[in-house]
């Protein structure tokens, strides 16, 4: 098997391959992302999966568009799932918390997040419910696990998820304002027990301050490794 392929299109928005060659996204927000790079749609390629986890536009705004082109598995809160569906995309599971899903050699299952899940309907203006937010612990045909986070604070079951799936990397929000900032991070980090980090979602819009460099200045003196890629890097 290969190693795990990790690919970052700004944002929180991630592209991975699997040590099987599954290739899975995580909260495809393309179209209107000011840090995508420029050619991110020509180069998503074939998927097998889009994982979303709440209805925030900048988490969900190209889900319907690649569930629809690509013929992808489509996995979601259940709330946001039916409103999936109803745009047209095919082949959607909805989850609640807890729940974990066998497919396609991968275990996915869906932990707790704390923020919130809405969408605007654009024909009236009306905030949607979306259901309760969530993230994903993923564990991959090697046995490799990673956790991803979405938007959320940092909050003490973390360490039951570290406790329980043991994953070996983390994807964090760090821009602060709307998520955790790198203090919390850094100790989301610790709660998790992992060996690596992915910061996301921060630098996009102004407000969201949070740095990778000082994430690193907390975690690196605890052996914690800051793996910081641009928009369209790639790395294993």
């Amino acid at each position: 098997m290969k190693p795990l392929s990790i690919t970052w299109l700004g944002h929180a928005t991630f592209v991975l391959q699997s040590p099987g060659g599954r290739r899975l996204i995580f909260d495809p927000f393309i179209t209107g992302n000011p840090s995508a790079p420029e050619d991110a749609k020509r180069t998503i390629g074939a998927l097998d999966l889009v994982l979303v986890t709440h209805g925030h536009s900048d988490h969900v705004a190209d889900a319907v568009a690649l569930g629809r082109s690509t013929g992808a598995h489509v996995v979601a809160p259940d709330e946001l799932s039916v409103w999936l569906q109803k745009k047209g995309v095919k082949h959607v599971t909805g989850m609640n918390l807890g729940g974990t899903l066998r497919m396609l050699g991968l275990a996915i299952t869906m932990v707790p997040a704390c923020h919130s899940s809405s969408i605007e309907n654009v024909e009236d203006g009306q905030i949607l419910y979306m259901g309760a937010p969530a993230g994903y612990v993923v564990t991959f045909e090697n046995g490799q696990t990673i956790y991803y986070a979405g938007d959320t604070s940092i909050f003490g079951d973390m360490r039951l998820i570290g406790e329980m799936y043991h994953p070996q990397i983390a994807f964090l929000p760090i821009g602060d304002h709307y998520t955790m900032g790198p203090e919390q991070a850094a100790k989301a980090c610790e709660l998790l027990g992992v060996t690596q980090v992915v910061p996301m979602h921060y630098g996009t819009f102004p407000g969201l301050t949070g740095t990778p460099a000082r994430l690193r200045e907390l975690v690196e003196p605890r052996g914690v490794q800051v793996l910081e890629l641009k928009p369209g890097e790639t790395a294993t």
